[in-house]
């Protein structure tokens, strides 16, 4: 700045003198006192260059004012992005409740029979049916792998760091319904690997017609990391109702059958699993606390104005 001001100052006295003075130009350099003329002219010249510095120094602080309000109005969005997901959790935690409620009191309910009509099926996945036919063990099917679904060991070991559930299959069965003249997919229910093989639970091969109930249910997508079935060695790792059904020869219909259907040496049933992750309450918590945080950082910064 210094240099500037001497700068102008020599080129206001060429201009007004013709040319400076080395004895001006001395003394203004050295600090020395200055004549009287001499004094206007430096004054005036320090008074053209704060005229001309002064609108840069305005504009500069400006630019500051305005970065300013952009970060403390853009900052503001952080509480209030948090605040409305914290929301919107509260409602998706209701609905998840009114639905695990609905499932509860449908596969509780008591049985009706089998439909065929499609629409109707898709509206009726865990509900109780009732059908009567016969098995054919011949064109069995094995989901696997599989644990046993019981409510009272899983009850026992909840809160344990390790459990030990014995692996298995699934067997799904054709099951011809003599009332209905269709053949449906039925799951009887969970075996262990050393009892998969039908001749090792020969006992358990019910021949004869019977009365019997389950849940129905509907065909699934196949999960990241859930390997494909394997149709050629009958090893299925997810219901893909259509192949099954091409597969034996029945309607894409499928049932899990209940724990009442279970004969000695034969399948476990009741083998539906009803489960619905309901995370929503640790959603909740994470997103009002980062509302809460980041509303009290605000807050300090651009309220109160304590500095760091």
């Amino acid at each position: 700045m210094a240099g500037m001001v001497l700068s102008s100052g020599l080129r206001l006295l060429r201009e007004r003198r013709g040319r400076a003075s080395p004895c001006l130009i001395r003394r203004m350099f050295f600090g020395y006192p200055l004549t009287k003329a001499g004094s206007g002219l430096v004054q005036h010249t320090k008074d053209v260059c704060l005229r001309f510095c002064r609108p840069r120094s305005s504009a500069a602080a400006a630019d500051t004012s305005g970065d300013d309000a952009l970060l403390k109005w853009g900052l503001l969005l952080v509480p209030l992005t948090t605040f409305g997901l914290g929301t919107w959790q509260v409602q998706r935690r209701k609905w998840k409740l009114d639905l695990i409620a609905q499932l509860a009191s449908r596969i509780t309910a008591d049985p009706i029979p089998l439909t065929l009509d499609p629409m109707e099926l898709k509206e009726l996945e865990y509900r109780p049916v009732k059908v009567r036919g016969r098995f054919d063990h011949s064109k069995e099917l094995y989901i696997l792998p599989r644990s046993l679904v019981d409510p009272e060991r899983e009850a026992r070991e909840a809160g344990r760091l390790t459990s030990h559930p014995e692996n298995g299959a699934n067997v799904v069965t054709p099951f011809y319904c003599t009332e209905l003249g269709v053949t449906i997919l039925v799951n009887r229910g969970f075996v262990p690997r050393k009892k998969l093989k039908p001749e090792t639970r020969l006992k358990g091969q019910i021949e004869e017609e019977i009365d019997l109930t389950g849940v129905v249910r509907l065909t699934e997508t196949r999960k990241p990391f859930v390997p494909e079935n394997n149709i050629e060695q009958n090893r299925w790792h997810y219901r893909d109702l259509e192949a099954m059904a091409k597969v034996t020869g029945a309607e894409p219909i499928f049932i899990d059958a209940d724990f009442r259907s279970t004969v000695p040496g034969g399948p476990i049933g009741g083998q539906t699993r009803v489960s619905l992750r309901n995370e929503h309450m640790q959603y909740i918590i994470t997103w009002y606390g980062l509302c809460a945080a980041t509303s009290f950082l605000w807050y300090r910064k651009f309220i109160q104005k304590i500095p760091r």
